[in-house]
């Protein structure tokens, strides 16, 4: 896997060379908070941007709340952001990041994958680092016959037995690029594989057959109505409350999300609202949501708030479902 890695490792923004000195820990820290349950294409310029705006841990530590959760816009699960900031500072606070697997742990929003990753490739310890991709690889090596989620014990325990004592953080990041490059989820590359001769998933024949995975419930479904008020070229944007689903985000206003359409229900304040034909659908971690939009010109008397231009939206830092509906109810021309 380490001669793989030395010939095909991806080249990543947050990652040293292999072979070579960790890289930053704030880099790495950064980039695995930013990576889960997200896309590397996706992380790639909010990561590029992050740290031309705040080069350190100190200086993101030192950032206005509002500044970070709208430049975390479009990565979703914006607990994460807060999470972000809460660390930052407590590192930059304790003059830097423990180098340790328990240390890490100990910080806000570290978890026991990420504290693995960090410690492994910021500071070449020896720790088992198990994200999806390596799962996926590890399940297929040892053929695992137990569904996820409760197979991850298992994997953690084989992929324990596979690392390697030194150069771990590679080991971890060969494996990464392995699952996204050649172990892929349909149709792997088995031929291109380094572990092909050694993987029982492949002798299986059935390759694809791994990881076994239960069937997922249904996720429920909710409606809700956007509001949009205009005036003058400028819309009407709030602060959703701190806590909470999209918490301290800049949103467009909303009614509330209910299971049932809500037609236009509990707009922010009386006024000519016309509904539009289109809605926007948009899928969280444990519900599908489906918004109606409401429209309005108001006069000078509109409320007190926060207008913003129609024409500069995109850099409102809207998290994606108001980004959706923004970008619909400007094509729509009402």
């Amino acid at each position: 896997m380490l001669a793989w890695y030395d010939a095909h490792a991806r080249d990543l923004p947050w990652r040293a060379a292999p072979g070579t000195n960790a890289p930053d820990p704030y880099r790495v820290w950064l980039s695995e908070i930013m990576l889960q349950q997200t896309t590397v294409a996706a992380v790639r310029p909010k990561f590029a941007a992050f740290v031309a705006r705040w080069p350190s841990v100190e200086a993101l530590a030192a950032a206005p709340e509002a500044d970070l959760m709208a430049a975390w816009a479009g990565l979703g699960y914006y607990a994460r952001a807060r999470n972000l900031h809460a660390c930052a500072r407590t590192v930059a606070e304790r003059g830097g990041f423990p180098d340790t697997e328990e240390g890490l742990r100990a910080l806000p929003g570290v978890g026991a994958y990420t504290a693995a990753a960090i410690a492994a490739i910021a500071f070449g310890a020896r720790a088992v680092v198990v994200d999806a991709n390596v799962a996926r690889v590890v399940a297929r090596v040892f053929a695992i016959s137990r569904p996820l989620p409760g197979a991850m014990p298992d994997l953690r325990d084989a992929t324990d037995r596979i690392t390697p004592d030194t150069r771990s953080g590679d080991f971890a990041q060969a494996m990464m690029d392995l699952g996204s490059s050649v172990c892929t989820p349909r149709a792997p590359h088995c031929l291109a594989c380094p572990l092909a001769e050694d993987c029982a998933a492949y002798r299986s024949g059935d390759p694809e057959g791994f990881p076994i995975k239960l069937a997922k419930a249904a996720k429920p479904q909710r409606h809700g109505t956007i509001f949009w008020a205009e005036q003058e070229g400028r819309v009407l944007l709030v602060r959703r409350p701190p806590r909470g689903l999209l918490g301290g985000m800049r949103a467009l206003p909303t009614g509330p999300w209910a299971d049932t359409p809500p037609a236009l229900a509990d707009p922010p304040f009386a006024a000519a609202w016309q509904m539009l034909p289109e809605t926007v659908s948009h899928t969280f971690t444990h519900f599908r949501l489906e918004l109606a939009l409401a429209v309005a010109r108001v006069d000078g008397h509109g409320p007190i708030g926060e207008w913003w231009s129609v024409t500069e939206m995109d850099s409102a830092g809207l998290p994606t479902v108001f980004a959706k509906a923004a970008t619909a109810i400007r094509r729509a021309r009402w």
